[in-house]
């Protein structure tokens, strides 16, 4: 194995992408290769890292050893007969193959985020015995390794994963109905752990919480509108492009390195400007008063919040996106001002107004992309224009539906275009003609990469107030893991409790992935959370059974020896294998541990 280099050029800039490769020599001589991890741009340090790993595992030392067993056919030595069982190699068998390193991986960061310690104390083990902490944890795990219903959970996956041998449980911790109740007793418990987040994302990471920020999402649901008006399943603007469906809406709060805070779910037909003061005052009580920078985008406050935080005792401190229609009524006012360089590549436009100060942001990195963008969306909507052009129609309704069709799939594009439309009445060869709008056309490309900033840090750096800004990508990242990674969507459940009850399930597996991008992050930027569980997941726990020669079974649970690849991320992750579980052999009518006389 070694590390290879990928060099690509982007906005002429030479950038450097690394791989670990492994070389395999296959039948007539040919040799491939296979690309073991993807570690992206790292830096000297981190290659440095990388390959000291690579060396280590490739020295012979660090190969298994073969170790002997007394088979049937072998005479026991004197020594060993007080303690020695014969074995019938030949009889051996291996029973449930189940997958054991993501699951083992997923236990290691609940326990580093100290969630078995705090759900210990709030959920007690039941009179009949039955472990909530432990089916809280094994509900977190499954989100993050392999997403599905509790019922799937219930009838599959927990037979196939060895979170039952890492917990030390039975297939009734998965029993159908302890899987819902343990949702109903973790929901109450949500601002707690918030409050227990908050302080493990400083002892790990270092975190703060000077600047937080905030946006809002939506889901949907599979699922009839339901007949309760208090119920906040309810039909609105879909970031899903699901109006059909009915929805919640979700606010969340993270911090600019990804660690999320809080969140908190809406009505679906909440409106987003609506639900900040909410948020505020929530924070303020939980962590107190301080200098908070708000970062949100466009359409979340209002002109009332604003003022609200400006006259707060000590004000609150925010930086949001405008609304194009504010860039296009101060455009006269920003066209005079020079431009400033900010940092290299972005250069910003200051306009003081009204104890507030407007940053007119222009990056020349987004210019490009979403120029390309744009010129890509163009392109395809006119080559489909011209498609239909060619095609005959008898009437002008099939054509106007064609039409509609592609305005809905290109409707930014759209806007650039002058299209007559066919005669709706036209009953003989319908057509239509479309034209490039230049002005709108040149309008379009004055307006990219450019962004018109709103904030009361009249003091600070244009270049800090930018960065705050892109770092909203963060809230953005925070979604798409939800909603895509986690399957946060669609939501089955049918009671409003479970649907809570769902989604803090899915957040609490989503701090699980921050805190593994998070230990990533340092290690090589290219790998990713769900690229690592994806890995490890290849790693098998099986039984080995061994009939001996006086009716007995020795059994051996044992996960796989683990492949290079996937020592050298245990190694860089810092973390240790736990032992091999005890052998055990049957007695009449019972199983105890080899060598300890303990039946179990």
């Amino acid at each position: 194995m070694y590390l290879k280099r990928n060099r690509r050029l982007k906005d002429g800039k030479e950038h450097f992408y690394w791989n670990i490769v492994e070389s395999k020599r296959c039948s007539g001589g040919k040799v491939v290769q296979r690309q073991v991890l993807y570690l992206g741009e790292i830096n000297d340090s981190q290659r440095e890292a990388w390959c000291r790993v690579i060396d280590t595992f490739d020295e012979g030392s660090q190969r298994s050893e073969q170790l002997a067993l007394f088979s049937a056919d072998r005479t026991v030595p004197e020594h060993a007969k007080p303690y020695a069982v014969q074995v019938r190699l030949d009889a051996m068998q291996l029973h449930r193959p189940r997958q054991w390193g993501a699951c083992w991986l997923a236990c290691t960061l609940y326990e580093q985020l100290e969630l078995d310690q705090f759900w210990s104390a709030l959920l007690p083990d039941s009179r009949e015995g039955t472990c909530w902490r432990h089916i809280l944890q094994t509900l977190v795990c499954y989100r993050l390794i392999d997403p599905g219903s509790e019922w799937r959970l219930h009838r599959q996956w927990f037979e196939q994963s060895a979170m039952g041998d890492l917990l030390g449980e039975d297939c009734s911790l998965v029993e159908k109905n302890a899987l819902y109740r343990c949702l109903d007793k973790a929901l109450p418990h949500k601002s707690a752990f918030f409050a227990h987040l908050r302080q493990r994302w400083q002892d790990l990471f270092g975190a703060k919480f000077e600047v937080l920020l905030y946006d809002l999402t939506s889901t949907y649901f599979e699922s009839p509108p339901p007949v309760d008006e208090k119920d906040k399943r309810r039909f609105g603007w879909s970031s899903d492009k699901r109006s059909d469906c009915v929805q919640v809406i979700i606010a969340l709060i993270v911090t600019p390195e990804g660690f999320p805070l809080a969140y908190e779910v809406l009505a679906g037909n909440t409106s987003g400007r609506t639900t900040l003061p909410e948020f505020l005052q929530k924070i303020e009580a939980q962590y107190g008063k301080a200098e908070r920078i708000w970062v949100m985008d466009r359409g979340i406050p209002t002109e009332d919040v604003l003022r609200e935080m400006r006259q707060a005792d000590p004000p609150i401190s925010y930086l949001v996106g405008t609304p194009k229609g504010r860039l296009t009524k101060m455009e006269k006012a920003l066209i005079a001002l020079p431009w400033h360089t900010a940092r290299e590549g972005v250069d910003v436009k200051l306009l003081p107004q009204d104890n507030e100060l407007y940053v007119l942001a222009q990056s020349r990195m987004r210019i490009h992309k979403e120029r390309g963008i744009r010129q890509r969306k163009l392109r395809a909507l006119i080559k489909r224009l011209k498609e239909l052009q060619q095609m005959k129609f008898t009437s002008a309704q099939p054509l106007l539906l064609k039409l509609g069709e592609v305005r809905g799939r290109y409707r930014a594009a759209w806007r650039l275009l002058s299209v007559v439309m066919p005669d709706s009445k036209a009953k003989e060869d319908a057509t239509f003609s479309f034209s490039l709008n230049r002005s709108k056309l040149r309008e379009a490309r004055r307006r990219e990469g450019r962004y018109l900033l709103r904030t009361n840090l009249c003091d600070r750096n244009p270049a800090e107030l930018w960065q705050f800004y892109i770092q909203l990508v963060e809230v953005e990242a925070a979604f798409k893991a939800l909603k895509d990674d986690l399957a946060l969507r669609p939501i089955h459940h049918q009671l409003e409790h479970r649907i809570e009850a769902h989604i803090f399930i899915a957040f609490m597996a989503y701090c699980l992935n921050v805190t593994l991008r998070a230990r990533l992050k340092a290690l090589a930027g290219g790998l990713t959370p769900r690229a690592v569980l994806d890995k490890m997941a290849a790693v098998q726990m099986l039984d080995v059974r061994f009939p001996t020669t006086d009716g007995r079974t020795l059994m051996l649970t044992r996960y796989t020896e683990l492949p290079v690849e996937q020592k050298m991320l245990v190694r860089q992750l810092n973390l240790t294998l736990p032992p091999q579980p005890p052998p055990r052999i049957t007695a009449t009518g019972s199983t105890i541990a080899a060598g300890s006389g303990r039946a179990t």
